[in-house]
């Protein structure tokens, strides 16, 4: 069987088409951020359907055949996006994306006003979810909060444009706070608590699960032989989950994306909100799963790259085949923030500790450290959480570095897995949900081939330790430090990163 996994990510979209377990083929159309205000980050929908329809233009292209013959398209796609609706369907105003820090300040008014948030959502109010977004466009943007008809997630938007169908899945509707996580439906005490109504949203259903049929206008646009069924779906890291695989207690990975998570599957809802851990339903029925998450991973090897005037390629070539002691200097990788643990939208990153002898390595170096130690961090929230991570596999543009890798192995003190495909790992996901969905909701999750593994070095390793201790302190030094002005001109939109 032949299906096709389209995943609507930050920086690109991907289309892969999979038969059984064999991929046929991949197209991939970049994206762009645009950052109207510092701490600002916004999409136009109609740009994620040009990609998309770029992608699969490309694959009709190159693998007709193959295209035509498919029987289930799966969708992933990035988290906590606020797509509003009116009544006729038109797009009100760029996507808030998931990485937008606007709303600090609704996040203590939506907790004032749902005390039950954090037991029913399982999360604290971060800038980043959905929810407070709507408070900040109902604070800021009355007269089009009023015009308000659906909110949609970014998938969720893209699948109403491919089938015509208001639907999402568990795995993204975790991540809006308006999701009773334990019972997987909506809560209405949550979204009248942002003026909304279970009306406004899309009905749900689970990952694996039938949800829609192709347009009859786009299967012969793209010469489909039937009109594939629309599977439900996944978030991109429950998709990236299923991609490797990782759908059974116990299972974790390490996704080096944009931003950067920290992944463990769980058999059962298990919140740990004060010390910044996400707690999600996963992408399949009766399994949630823990997540601590970074929002700039492999964007804060795109923003050195990019104020160094040197390829990201370059900068990694850079330093040799394998780290053989920490940095002389230190970086600190909140550059749009930070959620797990400090759940902060308003502390910025930072180079410390530079000399005159610093060269352009030795701070490549610390921003690959200073990402690990913020793993580190977030291995450190899920075990207080009750989560023992004993080793886990790599997925996300990032983990191409095999130093990426090595640096990750020896700071978080496990075994890291290299995996055959990672990097369309979200992809691969959506197009084995859709076989799923085809199949009836049959589970179908095999392990991708592991390339190399990376076992922790014990000097290293002990090394690392000590030198994460004095990182710790970073943060508190940064979260003194008040905001710089914003340019004059800023930076309207920007390109987040090959490894991105």
């Amino acid at each position: 069987m032949i299906t096709l996994g389209i995943d609507l990510g930050t920086s690109a979209v991907k289309a892969l088409l999979l038969d059984d377990e064999r991929i046929v083929g991949v197209a991939e159309a970049a994206l762009v951020v645009a950052r109207p205000q510092p701490g600002w980050s916004e999409q136009d929908p109609d740009d994620w359907w040009r990609a998309t329809c770029d992608c699969l233009d490309r694959l009709q292209a190159d693998h007709r055949a193959a295209l035509a013959a498919v029987a289930a398209i799966g969708l992933s796609g990035q988290m906590h996006g606020a797509t509003l609706l009116d009544r006729h369907g038109a797009v009100l105003r760029p996507c808030i994306l998931w990485n937008d820090g606007r709303s600090a300040a609704q996040c203590a008014e939506l907790e004032a006003r749902a005390p039950t948030l954090r037991g029913v959502a399982g999360n604290p109010a971060m800038p980043g979810f959905t929810a407070p977004k709507l408070l900040w466009v109902r604070e800021h943007e009355p007269a089009l909060f009023d015009r308000i008809d659906r909110v949609l997630l970014p998938k969720a938007w893209l699948r109403w444009k491919l089938c015509g169908e208001f639907v999402d899945e568990m795995s993204d509707a975790s991540g809006t706070l308006w999701l009773d996580v334990g019972r997987r439906r909506w809560s209405d005490e949550l979204l009248a608590a942002c003026g909304l109504t279970a009306a406004q949203m899309p009905r749900l259903v689970e990952g694996n699960a039938a949800a829609g049929a192709l347009r009859p206008e786009w299967v012969r646009r793209w010469g489909f032989q039937r009109a594939p069924l629309l599977a439900g779906g996944a978030g991109d890291n429950a998709a990236g989950a299923v991609g490797v695989g990782a759908v059974r207690p116990g299972d974790a990975f390490v996704s080096l994306g944009t931003s950067g998570v920290l992944w463990a599957t769980t058999a059962g809802f298990a919140p740990r909100p004060e010390r910044g851990v996400h707690a999600f339903c996963h992408a399949v029925p009766d399994t949630w799963h823990q997540m601590g998450v970074l929002l700039s991973a492999a964007a804060s090897l795109a923003f050195w790259s990019r104020v160094s005037g040197q390829g990201e390629a370059a900068l990694l070539a850079g330093l040799g085949a394998r780290p053989e002691r920490p940095a002389a200097c230190w970086f600190a990788p909140y550059l749009a923030g930070e959620r797990t643990p400090h759940n902060d939208a308003d502390v910025r990153g930072g180079f410390l500790a530079l000399d005159s002898a610093t060269d352009a390595a030795a701070m490549t170096q610390a921003v690959l450290e200073g990402v690990a130690y913020a793993f580190r961090d977030a291995r450190d929230a899920l075990a207080s959480a009750g989560t023992r991570i004993d080793e886990a596999d790599l997925i996300g543009g990032g983990s191409r570095s095999a130093y990426w890798a090595d640096v990750l192995a020896n700071v978080l003190g496990v075994p890291l897995h290299q995996l055959e495909g990672s990097e369309v790992g979200a992809a691969l996901g959506a197009a084995r949900l859709a076989r799923m969905a085809a199949d009836g909701g049959t589970l179908h999750a095999a392990r991708p081939r592991r390339l190399r593994s990376f076992e922790p070095r014990p000097a290293l390793a002990a090394q690392y330790t000590e030198a994460y201790a004095r990182w710790q302190a970073l943060y508190g030094v940064l979260r003194q430090v008040p905001p710089a002005p914003p340019l004059a001109t800023p930076t309207s939109a920007e390109s987040t990163g090959a490894l991105a």
